[in-house]
């Protein structure tokens, strides 16, 4: 099979590769075309999944075409964007018909879940990779931004932290347990859910944000940085979930929520007055902490002492000794 029938036979045929609001003209040519409306900006940004380092050799498919595109689009959440598209850029070792059916299929099925449209790519032979690059739009000058963060700001995420983390000795199949907890922790890694919606809400309210991919302290360390400013992590307000406590315990479930990543859940700061109506409209927000004067993040124990761990959360190319 060459590329181009790969192309229209498991991609550009998909329903999320249909024309749809704000694609003008998607695959099948040397461009596609958006359309956003005046006073709106075009948010763009781009991911890449490499096999061994993001995923394991053997994974279903199906699950690594969701998790491809939902942790791409938390970035759009992230600075608060409607999704639009999104192109794949694909890097097969050979062509498995059985294996881009059914990952075709997991890809649509989180495409159509986030209203993103598939509008063009590539596909290429070599070691097993996806690079996913998506657009989205926003109101002019209400993007979410990691400066802003300003001294008396609450610090707060979207839901529990640690899950994505949490799942894999299961993913790696170095762990058993129960059916129930298993099946809640595999579905955060495999088939994370990027908050759009929050985002959206978060719009004109939050002074910056960014979603949880390599670790909370990790992530709030970017926020810091760019607003100047320090953020004080109160350890004992991190939200962690039933599954996770059942399955790691509390030392190690934290331990997780702190610098495990993959969690993909808004992290933000908000003026103390907006809490309240963000509460009363339903979104699950946990306050962790706060901004101060002062720079990077501190995490705290119930006695205010600092307790930093020295691993914050996961990068590439760290030099190991």
């Amino acid at each position: 099979m060459g590329e181009f029938e790969l192309i229209r036979n498991y991609f550009a045929a998909a329903p999320c590769a249909q024309a749809g609001e704000g694609v003008v003209l998607g695959i099948g040519d040397d461009c596609a075309l958006l359309s956003v409306p005046p006073g709106e900006q075009l948010a763009i940004s781009t991911d890449t999944l490499v096999v061994g380092v993001h995923f394991p050799d053997a994974c279903d498919p199906f699950l690594l075409g969701q998790r491809a595109l939902g942790v791409s689009a938390s970035d759009l959440a992230a600075m608060g964007a409607t999704p639009l598209a999104f192109t794949l850029a694909l890097t097969l070792p050979e062509v498995s018909a059985d294996w881009l059916q059914a990952f075709a299929q997991g890809l649509n099925q989180m495409a159509q879940g986030c209203s993103m449209r598939l509008i063009g790519g590539d596909t290429t032979r070599g070691p097993l990779s996806l690079t996913i690059t998506v657009f989205g739009r926003v109101p002019s000058g209400l993007a979410l931004t990691r400066s802003g963060a300003t001294p008396g700001d609450l610090l707060c995420v979207g839901g529990p932290l640690g899950d994505g983390a949490g799942a894999l000795p299961l993913v790696l199949n170095q762990r058993r347990t129960e059916a129930s907890t298993a099946q809640a922790l595999l579905a955060r890694y495999w088939s994370p859910q990027p908050q759009l919606e929050l985002g959206q809400a978060l719009r004109g309210r939050a002074t910056s944000a960014l979603d949880i991919s390599d670790g909370l302290l990790a992530d709030c360390g970017h926020i810091a940085l760019a607003s100047g400013v320090r953020l004080l992590v109160e350890r004992d307000r991190v939200p962690l979930s039933a599954p996770l406590l059942a399955f790691f315990g509390q030392d190690a479930a934290l331990q997780a929520a702190l610098s495990g990543g993959d969690d993909y859940i808004l992290a933000f700061t908000l003026p103390p007055s907006l809490l309240a109506d963000l509460i009363d409209e339903g979104w699950p927000i946990s306050v962790i902490g706060h901004v101060a004067e002062g720079q990077g993040v501190t995490l705290v124990d119930a006695h205010g002492q600092d307790v930093t761990p020295i691993t914050r959360g996961y990068q590439h190319f760290r030099e190991t000794r």
